[in-house]
């Protein structure tokens, strides 16, 4: 019996598989099911989705501040009660907050703020001074590990937030300010879009899924009013990528609640004609192009100013012994 063999057509997201797929099997599998509650009527009514490109007279914001954080985890701690009791867990973490500022002239760092912490559900915790560095006690609602990461993650948010803020002050509001991540506990900054690069869900019905689909690079969808656990408007926009796969170099961005249909829609073009300009490439990037340029670069020495994780570690390790 003769078997014809048939090629089968396939392609190859260009996000690299050493980390978290840019969009899940799951989450592309359910694109129908959502707990969010939606109005797809803000800018476009729902039945007329379409792709959406600038308006004639949108223009790029002339300054861009982009805004990022990272974290590490130094060493995994115990916290000693003086009373004798069992010891409680906690983590000690650097992490930090950074801004780059891209205008004419190019890219260029603007601010940079680094701290150290050590995260823990005892009451007890006081701040741990190593040879290195001081890590500041601070509070964690309780000691499971997923709740000392949550911990963490929310002092780098804050991080960010008073960088921003401070920035700002000193520079003035106008700037236009591109948030690393979803723009929650950021809402109350003005002008500041949050930039989602991977999608662990899927938001849209599918009519409105399709569009994301259809989108060419530079485009992006009309823009809805989301609400879970707290309200953003949000948008799809395409970057430009080498790949088929239907959301390749799709990155969501959201807005604050509060701002009127034309306001959004005004920063929505305003962005959408900034980020292709600034769309990370894939022999640089793994994590191209949804991955900014200054995203990445900003990571990159955000990551050197930790500092080194085996000197930190020793330290700790030198002070528990001390004390």
């Amino acid at each position: 019996m003769t078997t014809t063999m048939r090629d089968s057509r396939f392609s190859v997201d260009p996000w690299d598989p050493g980390y978290a797929a840019a969009l899940t099997k799951e989450a592309l599998a359910e694109l129908g099911s959502t707990s969010a509650e939606l109005d797809l009527d803000v800018e476009l009514a729902a039945a007329g989705w379409r792709p959406v490109g600038p308006a004639p007279g949108a223009t790029p914001p002339g300054v861009l501040l982009v805004a990022d954080g990272v974290r590490r985890i130094d060493a995994r701690v115990w916290m000693h009660d003086p009373q004798g009791a069992t010891p409680t867990p906690g983590i000690a973490a650097s992490y930090a907050a950074g801004i780059v500022r891209c205008g004419p002239e190019g890219a260029s760092l603007a601010a940079i703020d680094v701290c150290r912490s050590v995260f823990s559900a005892a009451p007890y915790a006081s701040d741990v001074k190593t040879p290195a560095a001081v890590y500041q006690a601070l509070p964690a609602a309780d000691a499971s590990m997923d709740e000392l990461s949550l911990a963490l993650q929310r002092q780098v948010t804050q991080l960010e937030v008073e960088l921003a803020v401070r920035h700002r002050r000193q520079e003035g509001a106008d700037e236009l300010l591109l948030v690393d991540g979803p723009l929650r506990g950021r809402t109350h900054l003005p002008r500041t879009v949050g930039y989602i690069k991977t999608h662990h869900t899927a938001y849209l019905p599918p009519p409105q899924a399709a569009v994301v689909s259809a989108l060419a690079p530079g485009q992006r969808t009309p823009i809805f009013l989301m609400g879970t656990s707290w309200r953003r408007h949000a948008w799809y926009v395409r970057l430009p990528s080498g790949s088929a796969t239907p959301w390749a170099g799709v990155a969501r961005c959201e807005a604050g609640a509060d701002l009127r249909p034309d306001e959004v829609i005004e920063l929505a073009d305003s962005i959408t004609l900034a980020l292709p300009q600034l769309a990370g490439v894939d022999y640089k990037d793994p994590r191209a192009p949804q991955n900014l340029t200054p995203i990445g670069g900003l990571e990159k020495l955000l990551r050197h100013r930790l500092g080194d994780p085996r000197l930190l570690y020793r330290a700790l390790r030198t002070a528990a012994a001390s004390a």
